[in-house]
């Protein structure tokens, strides 16, 4: 059974630091894309970063590519997602995802939810001006 949880998040000032964590089990961490959403209050979810666990190639959206950092431990399963200079519109429940990578093989851009299809319960930041 793929589980994915995560954790980190919390209460931080703007211009603050977190980093994020995902736990995964059930599957063949490797194979897999591992993906990072949130969804902020009356707002659609939205994609902020994904990493390629095959060669560690990571994608980023354009809002967060200069603030955000996702990594891995594939020696553990662990995804990690270091967000710095928070700003309040950061503010939302952050979710891992996975989907495995044979899905995503023709596909070129990764951070769409119907993608994923092994979600997480969320971890929420709250940022605070």
């Amino acid at each position: 059974e793929v589980q994915l949880v995560e954790s980190g998040g919390g209460l931080v000032q703007a211009g603050g630091s977190l980093r994020l964590s995902c736990a995964a089990s059930g599957f063949r961490f490797n194979d897999y894309f591992i993906a990072w959403f949130r969804e902020a209050p009356g707002k659609a979810r939205e994609g902020v970063s994904c990493i390629r666990n095959s060669d560690g190639q990571t994608f980023y959206a354009d809002s967060v590519k200069d603030r955000f950092t996702i990594s891995s431990d594939n020696a553990n399963n662990m995804i990690f997602l270091e967000v710095n200079n928070l700003k309040p519109e950061d503010t939302a429940t952050y979710y891992c995802a996975a989907a495995h990578a044979l899905h995503l093989s023709l596909v070129t851009e990764y951070l769409y939810t119907h993608l994923y299809d092994n979600w997480g319960q969320g971890t929420q930041v709250t940022v605070s001006s």
